[in-house]
């Protein structure tokens, strides 16, 4: 003990009275929020970094900091599920600009029915590859409409926005974005479209950025149940990402929404 000691640089009579020093109130403190914060990773699906696990620690009436959060987390090895899934590059799409896009120029929008954009995805089965398609509310970032299919095509993005005007109206002149794919300037998708009184804006071809807040909830929605697993078949796959929408309306926590969830949002701002 007196080698290690030496080693350490620390007295033999300082490290024996270290051990039977009883613990300090902040180091209980400390682990009081441990067991707590693994308690809500794991109840949130293990999608919480600091910024959220921290304002929902405050919303229950702890008091911390965001700095503890994150000393925390590094000490238990408690990681958000989207780190290290990509990397971000400051910079890299500095030269891009939008042309053409209604939605870039529209102002931000006051109330739900306003702006909602449309895009799918693709998932992979053990049994082939699943279409899913999505309609968001852009002002309260809700899921409001959703479909799946073996095939890609127009019927797929007119059974999710057939589901948002049955869950959701849109107001009159509601701003429709989306991408210039195939599925979203078919004819009867356009009549669809108008018919319900809304107004289309398309991104430039070939460029994701024009509708990246769908792109950000596609990453979301990979990150946090995609990533990591295979799912057996499309049944499985449709029955885990439903019951992730409804915890992504209700539940999740939004930056952008000041760490509200969309529902709690358009509650708030009723």
């Amino acid at each position: 003990m007196r080698r290690l000691c030496h080693l350490y640089r620390v007295s033999p009579s300082g490290y024996y009275a270290w051990r039977v020093r009883p613990v300090s109130e902040h180091r209980c403190y400390d682990l009081k929020l441990l067991e707590l914060m693994k308690e809500l990773h794991q109840g949130f699906r293990k999608s919480y970094g600091a910024a959220r696990l921290h304002r929902e620690l405050v919303k229950r009436g702890y008091t911390c900091s965001r700095r503890r959060i994150n000393r925390l987390m590094r000490e238990a090895g408690i990681k958000a599920s989207t780190t290290g899934l990509y990397a971000w590059r400051p910079g890299q799409h500095e030269f891009y600009s939008a042309t053409g896009n209604q939605l870039k120029h529209a102002d931000n929008p006051n109330e739900t029915g306003r702006q909602w954009a449309g895009d799918f995805t693709y998932i992979k089965t053990k049994t082939g590859w699943l279409y899913h398609a999505v309609v968001l509310d852009l002002y309260s970032r809700k899921v409001v409409g959703w479909s799946f299919s073996r095939k890609r095509n127009a019927e797929l993005t007119k059974s999710a926005l057939r589901m948002a005007l049955s869950r959701s109206q849109p107001k009159p002149g509601c701003l429709f974005h989306s991408d210039q794919g195939i599925e979203y300037a078919a004819h009867e998708y356009r009549v669809m479209v108008e018919e319900a009184g809304m107004v289309r804006s398309m991104s430039r071809k070939g460029n994701p950025l024009d509708n990246a807040t769908m792109e950000s909830f596609f990453h979301t929605l990979k990150a946090e149940l995609v990533h990591g697993q295979l799912f057996d078949n499309v049944i499985e796959a449709v029955a885990h990402i439903v019951e992730y929408i409804e915890f992504y309306n209700r539940e999740r926590l939004h930056s952008s929404l000041d760490y509200q969830s969309p529902d709690n949002y358009e509650k708030l701002c009723a």
